[in-house]
């Protein structure tokens, strides 16, 4: 009889344990600074098996075990060639991703205009966002639950001009920058901005929302970057407000949560620090602030040192039960977790 007992009780304990279990998981975003200077040059080294940063990169991937991953620098093509086999490597190294998302990003993608001004057309600044090819250091999103595609809002080809007071650049007299006529077919997103649903197997499904903002460097007086940087960041608040003015309305409810590469620091180096601010003080968000015995920066920049400007924001509603770090020596930044319950 006790016998009988015993087992029911560690039956119900292996139960609850099992349950609790289901309900805890690991959301991360990851700058891999993967991007090579070709198109086919990350399909090439992955197939050849022999990089010492990819594999750094995937143990990195592997250690942290996250049910959903955000990738940034990770070169796009048309056919996701690069994105399968970077998940086929993780899936040898013992961890499956079955659901993979990723959309055209506007890095690399020729503009026909003159868009910094300089008077020379054709160079990865007159991109609709930089890069020297299309597709370079695109994002990706990994997970282990099936992603709802079908229902992804993409807000990648959004015009800046038609972000609410935006900060669009101005010339000297006053002006749009460079011009009237390019200002007016500006794209705001220097890679994507995008948020799609995942379905998990308890709760409702989880909207993810993703990106990997311009550094608000390299520029002149203008501030290009920097005002784009700025309302990068602040697209996500209008978007949460209801805001944008478009066709359909696009709509994210609760539970959420923003993953990214930011490329501004609460404190240190440049950038429009209001914007930031406003995004991580906002009541709808949580703001864990990840970090392992290093601290809190996400990566190390010879130029600035250690800055904190890769995210995982969950919406209000998820309960945050640890958040962390991880190192890698395949990039700069590091992968930083989350571990939520709902």
């Amino acid at each position: 009889m006790r016998r009988g007992a015993a087992l029911l009780v560690l039956l119900c304990v292996s139960i609850w344990s099992a349950a609790a279990r289901a309900e805890v998981f690991r959301v991360a975003t990851f700058n891999t600074e993967l991007s090579r200077k070709g198109p086919g040059l990350l399909l090439r080294d992955l197939k050849r098996g022999q990089d010492p940063q990819l594999a750094a990169t995937l143990a990195t991937i592997v250690a942290a075990d996250a049910d959903i991953l955000a990738l940034q620098s990770l070169d796009w093509d048309l056919d996701h060639r690069a994105l399968y086999a970077l998940g086929d490597q993780l899936a040898d190294a013992g961890l499956t991703y079955p659901y993979g998302f990723a959309l055209p990003p506007n890095s690399g993608v020729p503009s026909g205009l003159d868009l910094d001004g300089d008077g020379r057309l054709g160079e990865a600044e007159d991109a609709w966002g930089w890069g020297r090819f299309s597709g370079q250091s695109g994002i990706a999103l990994l997970s282990k639950y099936p992603i709802l595609q079908e229902q992804a809002i993409d807000l990648t080809d959004l015009r800046w001009q038609h972000l609410p007071d935006h900060r669009m650049p101005l010339t000297g007299d006053g002006g749009p920058f460079p011009s009237a006529e390019i200002a007016a077919e500006l794209r705001l997103s220097s890679t994507n901005h995008w948020a799609v649903p995942v379905a998990r197997p308890d709760g409702p499904p989880l909207w993810v929302l993703s990106f990997h903002a311009s550094p608000p460097v390299f520029d002149g007086p203008e501030d290009r970057n920097g005002r784009r940087n700025a309302d990068e960041i602040r697209l996500w608040l209008h978007l949460l407000d209801g805001s944008l003015t478009l066709d359909p309305a696009p709509a994210i409810t609760a539970p959420f949560v923003i993953l990214g590469d930011a490329n501004n620091d609460p404190q240190r180096g440049e950038g429009h620090k209001d914007a930031l601010h406003s995004l991580l003080s906002d009541p709808r968000l949580q703001d864990p602030v990840a970090r392992d015995a290093d601290g809190p920066h996400t990566v190390v920049w010879d130029s600035t040192g250690p800055m904190r400007v890769d995210y995982v924001l969950p919406s209000a509603d998820l309960d945050i039960l640890a958040s962390g770090i991880l190192r890698s020596k395949g990039s700069r930044h590091g992968l930083v977790w989350v571990d939520l319950r709902q």
